[in-house]
């Protein structure tokens, strides 16, 4: 397809290197966000021109989506200041061409089945040492039988060679198990003034994932991911396996579970480190899972040999690797994946893919904050300098010891207090990733602390007085990153973070986007040493919050 002139002052410059830059304030460079965020993963985002690059995966995604080469191509086109490159917009359809030559299918006769509707194709992957003991009897030149164990292998492998499979293959019933959603027996929503309803993007988060079999619904947090997860055990009506990060993570699923469905008490249990349940609707968390004696993992080997209809992986972009060696061999059950962002700083978004399948859905958080579905946030960086004896201490620090130097200097506690001052009478949280720091913050400020050793009984205690009311500020580590429901949080202040991870960033500021009554901003403020790891850990911490379209203002200690 030749590459046609794009507007004449379009926000987009399309580079043949792949990259795509977008002029932030160009006045549609929101609508070009948009368009190009299904198929273009954002890789640097400064003040005034964001870099987007086009990957094999993003493509792949796209394409599994329902988005067609042509489409992409018009985006492209459309969106451009200049020509587009001819030889981008033919690798773009090219790569987008790789995915579906290969499927998996059932055959009646032989099982499972990979097909291909380009020979060659096939006669590559078959003379792949990465497929070695995978596939079996050669049917003719498009059909070779493949071990049933081997699917969830053979899809990575198929990913690492080039040519995607599309799992065709269909699934297991597993053992029915009725689930309705509440006020609801049939299962279906009606939407009728004072009952109960998904929201729009809930219901168009279900059906697509429903259509697809398999995959990931990207919703931000606050958007109601558990409630899709709900609505899907509904439409499975089968025993449901629920992967979470942890015990108190467990007990909200079970509780908005008992709210929003048929399920009682007694058909949900828990399986972690305290118990030990195993019923029709089975939360367990990933740590338990992955807990290794004697070479083999007896819980995950367990869990593994029920009939499971549907296996729900919350927080899915967190999947430790023995997680994704079990996901392997369940490719036969319909699997869901809930996260606010795929984002994984390993890089192996490419297993989220191919094991628990492509992205489904997923909701802008922009999009959402426009409807009211969740509060709208004002991200700050608030920079702080160290002084002289802290600088010299950095200077000669070794490499791996300077982000912690840097990222718990005194100096924050003093930008702590004014920040928590301006917002007087607001439910707050400080954040942070090293304990020490978090101890004598909490102490300083007379504020509860929660970190990973604090007890499962009491984190849910304090989870509840601050719901209340009862307790106005908690200083937290990073395991309250996740899955934690805290709907009356408006205010955090992160004082360090998980070096440069993106993801982080984004579950932070999940932590406080949950619709206000009062209809109030959010505020998130991220504290940084100046001219330190620190600050650039902070550059590319917020890289994916500002592909959503959030910008951070960035002022300095002695301003506030």
């Amino acid at each position: 397809m030749p590459a046609t002139p794009g507007l004449p002052d379009g926000p987009l410059i399309v580079q043949s290197d792949k990259t795509v830059l977008l002029e932030v304030a160009h006045p549609g460079a929101d609508d070009a966000r948009r368009a190009i965020a299904p198929f273009a993963e954002l890789e640097r985002a400064p003040e005034h021109i964001h870099t987007y690059r086009i990957t094999p995966l993003a493509l792949w995604n796209a394409r599994a989506a329902g988005l067609d080469p042509e489409t992409v191509v018009h985006v492209l086109i459309t969106y451009s200041r200049f020509p587009v490159p001819h030889s981008l917009l033919t690798e773009v359809a090219e790569t987008m061409g790789r995915y579906g030559r290969l499927q998996l299918l059932s055959d009646p006769a032989h099982g499972l089945v990979l097909h291909t509707t380009d020979v060659p194709v096939l006669e590559e992957v078959l003379r792949s040492r990465r497929t070695a003991g995978m596939l079996g009897e050669r049917l003719s030149s498009q059909d070779v039988v493949v071990h049933p164990s081997e699917r969830g292998n053979l899809k990575q492998a198929l990913i690492t060679l080039g040519w995607p499979a599309e799992d065709l293959a269909g699934y297991v019933d597993g053992e029915r198990h009725p689930i309705a959603l509440a006020d609801d027996p049939a299962g279906v929503r009606e939407h009728v003034p004072g009952a109960f309803a998904l929201r729009p993007y809930q219901a168009q988060a279900v059906e697509a994932f429903w259509a697809g079999g398999s995959g990931v619904v990207v919703l931000p947090c606050g958007a109601g991911k558990t409630l899709v997860g709900a609505a899907c055990m509904a439409r499975s009506s089968t025993t449901t396996l629920i992967l979470v990060t942890n015990a108190v993570s467990a007990r909200q699923w079970k509780d908005e579970l008992v709210r929003f469905t048929s399920l009682t008490e007694d058909e949900i249990g828990e399986y972690s480190g305290s118990r030990k349940e195993v019923r029709p609707v089975t939360i367990a968390t990933y740590q338990v899972l992955t807990t290794r004696r004697k070479g083999v993992y007896p819980h995950l080997d367990l869990l593994d040999a029920h009939d499971w209809g549907l296996i729900v992986y919350d927080e899915v972009h967190l999947l430790p690797a023995p997680v994704f060696r079990m996901t392997a061999d369940l490719q036969a059950r319909r699997r869901l994946g809930l996260t606010a962002t795929l984002v994984r700083e390993d890089g192996r978004e490419d297993e989220v893919f191919s094991l628990i399948g492509p992205k489904r859905y997923d909701a802008p958080w922009k999009d959402l904050e426009n409807q009211g579905w969740i509060a709208p946030a004002v991200c700050t960086e608030v920079r702080v300098s160290l002084d002289a004896g802290e600088r010299m201490t950095y200077a000669t620090a070794t490499p791996e010891d300077r982000y912690r130097l840097a990222a718990t200097t005194e100096r924050k506690t003093d930008v702590v207090d004014r920040l928590l001052a301006r917002h007087r009478g607001q439910s707050a949280l400080v954040i942070g990733q090293y304990v020490d720091q978090l101890e004598e913050l909490a102490e300083h400020l007379g504020a509860p602390l929660l970190t990973g050793a604090t007890t499962v009984r009491e984190r849910q205690r304090l989870y509840d007085a601050f719901r209340s009311g009862e307790v106005g500020t908690l200083v937290v580590s990073k395991v309250a990153n996740f899955s934690v429901d805290l709907p009356g949080a408006s205010v955090a202040v992160q004082v360090s973070g998980s070096f440069g991870s993106r993801q982080e960033e984004a579950q932070r500021l999940g932590r406080i986007v949950r619709p206000k009554e009062d209809g109030r901003q959010a505020h998130f403020y991220t504290v940084v040493a100046r001219d330190t790891v620190d600050q650039e850990m902070a550059a590319h911490r917020q890289r994916f919050l500002a592909e959503q379209g959030y910008a951070y203002d960035v002022v300095d200690a002695e301003d506030l």
